[in-house]
């Protein structure tokens, strides 16, 4: 009877161990199982130089989300850029979405600068004012070559 209450003891233990690691995976990994934490949002630039999938979406320096997909948009040639937003963040439907650089050779963010709307975007709503990433080659070259002003 003794060696059937250890073997107990020591398979019960193994299953709390398996639920936690299990868990832990999902959490590490932020899969999302039974609900979504996030809405989507998307906004249309003229280039997108820089900017990688996975990376920050921040409004006044905090990360409230990150860049889910990039894609051409073929209509038009433009980059249409999608990101999550953390449910609980509200994103006027007059904000601006422009990249950033982090540091002076940093990774490329997306900044969202809130508006002055009441009213929300939605999920799925597009940002309609935008700004594309500043580039420093072509500044560099400008004033190298005399045409910056």
């Amino acid at each position: 009877m003794n060696k059937r209450s250890l073997e107990t003891s020591v398979g019960v233990f193994v299953l709390i161990g398996l639920i936690c690691i299990g868990y832990l995976t999902i959490k590490l990994g932020k899969m999302e199982m039974l609900g979504s934490d996030y809405y989507l949002l998307q906004a249309r630039f003229a280039h997108v130089s820089g900017l990688k999938k996975g990376a920050v979406v921040d409004i006044a320096g905090v990360q409230v989300g990150t860049v889910e997909s990039i894609r051409l948009d073929t209509r038009d040639l433009t980059a249409l850029v999608t990101m999550k937003i953390e449910n609980d963040i509200p994103v006027d439907i007059d904000a601006i979405a422009s990249i950033k650089t982090a540091g002076l050779i940093g990774d490329r963010y997306l900044r969202i600068d809130p508006g002055g709307s009441d009213e929300m975007l939605k999920n799925g709503d597009m940002i309609i004012e935008t700004q594309p990433a500043m580039d420093l080659e072509d500044l560099v070259s400008k004033y190298i070559f005399g045409s910056a002003e």
